[in-house]
């Protein structure tokens, strides 16, 4: 497989199409991440104090820009998803392997954010079969973590539906900070 920060691959199902993000996203993408319902969801952990509500169409720019710079620095990996009998962007998804001194070191980090009317098991399970089996060599990495709050009942159960299990270890932030509500899967 080749290097997912020289070429980033896109995948696609029936339902949806997942590919780079791109400027051209943007007013469908602030309507996801001006969503009220949908913010609660969003995984701003060890984000520097980003919350990723973003609600002018120069705040969203700034955010996109910002991915594309960190992917161009090899941080992580921003990908649009489409939602393909709408051609909308409906939600992002984020991924890296994480280098710590916790026990998520070597982990690749999924960070899903999606439109609140996507926060359901069927979509969230479509989404999660594009991703994951082709992350673990992407971002060499034997497993995957990502954030569900007790609050995302559907999401928790599309999850546990992908095989992932919820985690009672921390994830320690830069600052020292210690995350919870993990749910992890191994390869």
């Amino acid at each position: 497989m080749s290097n997912v920060y020289e070429i980033c691959p896109h995948f696609e199902n029936e339902r949806f199409l997942l590919r780079f993000v791109d400027p051209a996203d943007r007013d469908d993408l602030l309507r996801v991440y001006s969503d009220g319902f949908a913010l609660p969801f969003f995984n701003s952990d060890n984000c520097h104090g980003d919350d990723f509500h973003y609600t002018t169409p120069e705040r969203m720019t700034r955010a996109i820009n910002m991915w594309l710079a960190s992917y161009a620095r090899r941080d992580f990996v921003r990908w649009t998803i489409v939602d393909k009998a709408t051609c909308e962007a409906v939600g992002t998804i984020e991924l890296f392997n994480r280098s710590s001194d916790d026990t998520f070191n070597n982990c690749g980090i999924l960070r899903l954010d999606l439109r609140s009317d996507y926060e359901n098991v069927h979509a969230i399970v479509d989404i999660l079969s594009l991703i994951v089996p082709p992350a673990y060599d992407l971002f060499g990495c034997d497993r995957i973590a990502t954030k569900a709050i007790a609050q995302a009942v559907e999401r928790i159960c599309a999850l546990e539906a992908a095989g992932f299990t919820a985690s009672c270890e921390r994830l320690i932030g830069h600052d020292g900070t210690r995350y919870g509500a993990y749910f992890v899967r191994s390869r």
